[in-house]
């Protein structure tokens, strides 16, 4: 499945255990030996919700949210049930899911700020403020710095497509401020509410939409007074619909789409690297 072009490889684990090694997600993962994805997702059983959603990016590493992953496993959950609301555990806490329309929306729960939480490096982090962060890379500078499950570093340019992203994105990914790695926005703004949003996430590179990096873009352009707590967020991958609402909650609301299902002998996977 996928979610604007962010794309998955969902493995539904509710009624026989999977327990996925990183050497076997990193070769699912893989776009010329493997299946080819962003991100390896396992639908397991949850003792708080519909289901628990475990996330492995494509370079096996685990992370705790995914916004655009979890519109898909919530439109899987809710074509089960009916159709009008699921919750679905993960490691950064419980999402509730319903539909919008023909789109998903995901409530994505309250960003988190301070240093500590984003988390930054507690040395580096004396007297910082996460909303004007004192960092500079190459053209990049001034970033505001949230947490949605995932850490997330917001720049705001005046033009996204003139940013080498491929070149940067590992830099700030892997820069001593952030001893999680971190997740890397670039932003214009065009207007009335539109933001368009170029994203490199951690462990996986340049995709083509980021469902928590959306939501960390929406908190950090309402801090920045650049739009009013609502925006529509054009990503390479289409558009997501984003609120951040009077809760503190932020909702995102965007596509989830299937493309096929099939079979795979994870039999020989877990001595492939």
């Amino acid at each position: 499945m996928h979610g604007l072009g962010n794309d998955f490889v969902i493995f539904d684990a509710r009624a026989e255990p999977l327990d996925l090694t990183a050497d076997q997600a990193r070769h699912i993962a893989g776009r010329r030996l493997g299946i080819g994805c962003d991100q390896v997702i396992t639908i397991l059983p949850s003792a708080k919700a519909d289901a628990f959603m475990r996330i492995q990016n494509a370079d096996g590493s685990e992370v705790n949210a995914c916004g655009n992953a979890a519109r898909c496993v919530g439109n899987i959950l809710l074509t089960e049930g009916d159709g009008k609301k699921v919750t679905i555990e993960t490691l950064a806490g419980l999402l509730t899911v319903v539909r919008d329309g023909g789109l998903i929306m995901v409530d994505m729960g309250k960003p988190k700020r301070s240093w500590h939480e984003i988390p930054l490096s507690k040395i580096m982090a004396q007297n910082i403020n996460t909303d004007n962060l004192d960092l500079t890379v190459g053209p990049l500078s001034n970033p505001a710095a949230v947490n949605m499950g995932n850490p997330h570093v917001v720049f705001f340019v005046d033009d996204v497509e003139a940013i080498a992203l491929h070149e940067l994105g590992p830099q700030i990914e892997n820069h001593a401020l952030f001893p999680e790695r971190v997740n890397v926005s670039i932003v214009e703004d065009r207007g009335e509410g539109h933001l368009r949003h170029r994203v490199w996430e951690r462990g996986a590179g340049i995709t083509a939409a980021c469902g928590s990096a959306a939501c960390a873009v929406i908190v950090a352009a309402s801090i920045r007074n650049i739009v009013s707590r609502q925006a529509t967020i054009e990503m390479d991958g289409g558009l997501l619909h984003m609120t951040w609402d009077n809760n503190d909650h932020v909702q995102m609301s965007g596509g989830a789409t299937y493309v096929y299902d099939g079979f795979i002998d994870l039999t020989d996977l877990g001595q492939m690297s």
